[in-house]
């Protein structure tokens, strides 16, 4: 099988790329630079020069491979609508990275303990509901004889296989408290996450590739956490003492809105069970709090 997929070159996608091209498949990447496609070409990928406000070169590219992975960005409506004009009639998969950030309450590092699955009725923020039109727009494709599908991904942790290892969340924690001296979480830190290993969340994008039928939506999840659990985690990993808690509004400026408030200070907890019934997804790591403890020890 060929597989198209927008950003094979991340952190996600470069991960499944290298799932795919382990059991045989050609994927081709979209690559915003000659020097990204030369980096991709060295990493088994057929590069193509474009980028998401291409919808020419999405639609070229999606009809003439079998399968579309959207793994660039969860937010370009324009991208996905080029790529379901073009799949439209094919019945090819379309797989769409979206992310359970479309839960996320305003609770300040407060504990919330609503849990979804797919059957449970969304009420997003209004700063969300853009990413939840767009996945409505992927999983109505199904009716343009589009094999779409939705996958919904939580706090994501693991060293990626691809060109770029290292997911958005953990990594830039990490980073801060380094520079800063001290690892923080958002008022009592006791908002709680859903996780999964990106390595387990490449294996469920391969089954969803071969086996979920048009218009599925899947959470992804394999156990969950405290930010305050992940936050002491990485303090005692990198030895810088005690983890200590910050005020929404420090958050902010030091992160922005968006991430401070939906990212790191938010409730999402989610149950894939309709990942594990209907295609058998079997996920093998389970702690994020663990794979802190072992991945960024800091030697002796």
């Amino acid at each position: 099988m060929r597989v198209f997929i927008t950003g094979a070159g991340g952190y996600i996608g470069g991960t499944v790329a290298a799932r795919l091209m382990a059991r045989g498949h050609r994927v081709t990447g979209l690559a915003r630079s000659s020097e990204k496609a030369e980096q991709l070409r060295n990493a088994g990928i057929e590069p193509v020069i474009g980028s998401l406000d291409d919808a020419r070169v999405l639609a070229d590219v999606a009809r003439r491979t079998d399968a579309v992975i959207n793994a660039a960005d969860s937010d370009h409506r324009a991208a996905v609508e080029a790529l379901i004009e073009a799949l439209a009639g094919s019945g090819k998969p379309l797989l769409h990275t979206s992310g359970i950030s479309i839960l996320g309450d305003n609770a300040g590092g407060e504990p919330g303990g609503r849990i979804f699955t797919e059957d449970t009725p969304l009420d997003p923020a209004p700063e969300k509901l853009p990413r939840v039109a767009i996945d409505r727009l992927v999983r109505d494709a199904a009716a343009r004889n589009v094999r779409s599908v939705v996958l919904c991904n939580p706090l994501i942790y693991g060293r990626g296989l691809g060109l770029h290892p290292d997911s958005v969340q953990i990594p830039a924690l990490a980073e801060r408290a380094r520079r800063s001296g001290a690892a923080s979480y958002i008022g009592r830190g006791l908002n709680v996450w859903s996780h999964a290993h990106v390595e387990d969340v490449a294996d469920l994008y391969l089954l969803a590739l071969e086996r979920a039928e048009a218009g599925s939506f899947y959470f992804v999840e394999n156990g969950e956490a405290s930010f305050r659990e992940i936050v002491e985690a990485l303090a005692s990993a990198l030895r810088l003492g005690p983890a200590r808690s910050c005020a929404v509004d420090e958050a902010i400026a030091a992160w922005g809105y968006q991430r401070a408030v939906f990212s790191l200070g938010s409730n999402c907890r989610v149950r894939a069970e309709r990942a594990r019934r209907e295609l058998g997804w079997r996920p093998k790591h389970s702690s994020v709090v663990d794979w802190i403890g072992q991945a960024l020890a800091v030697p002796d």
